[in-house]
């Protein structure tokens, strides 16, 4: 407690008005990327408690669109359609699918899984839902489309970066300042998608 109330981060947020300090990853990252383009269509998984919708609603613009979904409870944001539901379970899957419309141009995730203390148990959940966030923005982003993923690094993670260059022409790693040194977490962060190639009819 005394660590998160000390970090400047911290402060900083509060004294914007960000709700978490996650907020300045993003930012960070999109100061580098230029992720966030007026007019898109996102969908920011693991959204709780908004840090990363906030940001994300400032650059969209008035035709932009951001669907965000989490399990647990946000308070409202203006221009953030919020769904709360296990992204896990099909029914909130599709619920977001459907929010989103045809189009999704960036797919983000920030979700993480409630850790329990044992490391090899929690290394797999994290990456079992890095694996859905990539399986969901492979098959809903446009040609152009980016996903940034949040992973920690760990047993499985190569598997996943192997996976993320299978469908992503570019795969970058991204550990922004806002992200504390000793934590393993790092951001993957993927454009241009590589096209679904089918295999040869029997």
């Amino acid at each position: 407690m005394a660590e998160h109330f000390s970090d400047p981060y911290v402060k900083q947020a509060q004294a914007l008005g960000y709700r978490s300090r996650a907020t300045f990853k993003l930012m960070e990252i999109d100061a580098q990327d230029r992720l966030i383009k007026p007019g898109s269509v996102v969908a920011d998984l693991g959204a709780a408690p908004g840090g990363f919708s906030q940001y994300v609603a400032t650059r969209l613009g008035p035709q932009g669109r951001i669907v965000a979904v989490d399990l647990l409870a946000m308070d409202p944001l203006a221009g953030v359609v919020f769904i709360q539901g296990d992204f896990t379970e099909s029914q909130c899957y599709a619920e977001v699918q459907a929010a989103l419309g045809d189009r999704v141009d960036l797919v983000i995730s920030d979700m993480a899984p409630n850790i329990s203390g044992v490391g090899v148990a929690d290394q797999a959940k994290v990456i079992g839902l890095a694996e859905m966030a990539l399986a969901f923005a492979v098959s809903c982003l446009t040609a152009e489309g980016s996903c940034l993923i949040k992973v920690f690094q760990g047993a499985g993670f190569p598997e996943f970066l192997a996976d993320m260059r299978h469908h992503f022409k570019r795969v970058a790693t991204r550990k922004p300042p806002a992200s504390r040194p000793r934590s393993p977490e790092v951001y993957l962060l993927g454009t241009g998608l590589r096209p679904v190639v089918s295999g040869p009819e029997s």
